[in-house]
């Protein structure tokens, strides 16, 4: 093996949570190589967060210039889907990371092009794109940062139908007359009323579950599909999917539920979930399955390979499929790397996440059955977003809820729900009134700003008792 292809650590995968260990790794000392077979920068930077939130704010501030009179009457014509578009294809480079290497290049960290696989341990080969295969071995860790892929389910005739993937919808060229979303998740729910806002005339969103947003509280899916009715989207819950066909090569889409009923679209969008990229990783070399999440501790190290030197960081260790939960993953990973005593803390009981709906939905920490679940004695209070001052300064019709999650025997929050227009700025001060565990007796001490609509805050306390 050539000096030059040892370095202290190796990291598969230049999405965030790669970068953030390697740049973690590389300000401690040690030498890094990256290895890359797309875009540096990854599924966040070009085909999820950055381009979805990109098409969805164009809506977002139309809608919220409604609610505001006198902004309202300056609202006229149509929205321009090709200003939309060309804005998305800024915010990814057009899908070019080349504005991305600087940064490694900055840092020292080596960018190793193609497709990684682990051949042993601590050996991580790379076949390029012209078929040349380079080794790479690391004297102190490799990491897995591979993320995650559409996961496309096994529903009679959607493989020949063309189906769009996540990746499909956020690079789209055209907004469909018609549009059918498969999954009532984040990234169904976010799609659906972008290109609804965008200017599909008809768009139906199908869950399998009894509501959309399964995994928040249920006021938040529920919330979410009243909003969706009132600007036209059909819901559909509780059916399942069995058949999907499309009429020709560029026809019209049918999909056929479980009940017998029939929805047609020009495009289907398939948004039911993630699948691990570690299909073709080279797991069952070190005695790990392929195609499944990677397993890990707390230090981010996986559980099942000895000699804790492999570690897995963001989506592919299946811990919470969440950008900055993968980047904060990674700065855990990289200190342990380098030897510091500390853990993720974040990633079963602390994590924060928004739905960039309208209204959005924001939480952080356990909902209330999930307390329970725990065994915790929680009390649960909720107050509504929109009957504070704040929330009339921004707009008429303004409605949503807010609701704290309680654990009464140590006096502090272990969950927190927000629904309502551009929340989202309420939700850091709820992460750390949870990871801090400050006493609801020191937060009521905690002054919301009038007139704002962080007086929820206040709100939620006095009906806690505070």
């Amino acid at each position: 093996m050539s000096e030059p292809d040892q370095f202290d650590v190796v990291v598969v995968g230049a999405g965030p949570a790669g970068e953030n260990v390697a740049g973690r790794a590389v300000d401690g000392g040690l030498t890094v190589a990256i290895v890359e077979r797309e875009l540096v920068g990854g599924e966040c930077s070009y085909w999820g967060c950055v381009p979805s939130k990109t098409l969805i704010r164009p809506g977002d501030v139309l809608a919220a210039a409604r609610r505001v009179p006198g902004a309202a009457q300056a609202v006229t014509g149509a929205l321009d889907v090709g200003a939309a578009f060309a804005q998305r294809d800024y915010m990814t480079s057009s899908w070019d990371d080349s504005g991305a290497l600087p940064w490694l290049d900055s840092k020292g960290i080596e960018l190793v092009r193609g497709t990684g696989r682990l051949t042993g341990e601590r050996a991580v080969a790379v076949t390029a794109a012209d078929g040349s295969v380079r080794t790479l071995t690391a004297r102190r860790a490799v990491v897995l940062a591979t993320g995650t892929g559409s996961a496309m389910p096994p529903i009679e005739g959607l493989a020949m139908a063309g189906a769009w993937d996540n990746r499909a919808a956020t690079s789209a060229k055209q907004i469909p007359d018609r549009l059918l979303v498969l999954g009532g998740g984040a990234v169904g729910a976010e799609m659906a009323q972008a290109f609804r806002r965008l200017g599909t005339g008809q768009v139906t969103l199908i869950e399998g579950g009894p509501r959309l947003l399964a995994r928040e509280e249920p006021f938040a899916g529920d919330a979410l599909r009243q909003s969706f009715e009132a600007e036209g989207i059909a819901v559909v819950t509780g059916a399942r999917v069995v058949a999907v066909s499309r009429a020709g090569t560029d026809g019209a889409v049918t999909a056929t539920l479980d009940d017998g009923r029939t929805f047609e679209g020009d495009e289907i969008l398939v948004a039911v979930g993630r699948r691990p990229a570690t299909g073709d990783l080279g797991l069952e070399t070190v005695g790990l399955e392929p195609g499944r999440y990677v397993a890990v501790d707390d230090r981010l190290r996986a559980t099942s390979v000895p000699g804790d030197w492999l570690y897995a960081v963001g989506d592919c260790n299946g811990r919470a499929l969440l950008t900055h939960v993968g980047k904060y993953q990674a700065r855990i990973a990289g200190d342990v790397i380098l030897g510091k005593d500390v853990r993720d803390e974040v990633s079963l009981d602390a994590v924060p996440r928004v739905t960039f709906t309208d209204p959005q939905v924001c939480a952080v920490g356990l909902t209330e059955a999930q307390a329970l679940e725990r065994g915790l004695d929680v009390r649960t209070v909720t107050y509504g977003t929109g009957d504070v001052a704040g929330a009339h300064v921004q707009g008429n019709g303004i409605t949503g809820t807010s609701q704290l999650v309680v654990d009464q025997a140590r006096g502090v929050i272990v969950g927190a729900t927000f629904t309502g227009p551009d929340v989202q700025e309420l939700l850091h001060s709820a992460t750390i009134a949870l990871v801090g565990q400050v006493p609801l007796e020191r937060l009521w001490h905690a002054v919301p700003s009038f007139p704002t609509v962080s007086e929820v805050w206040l709100r939620l306390l006095e009906a806690y008792g505070m």
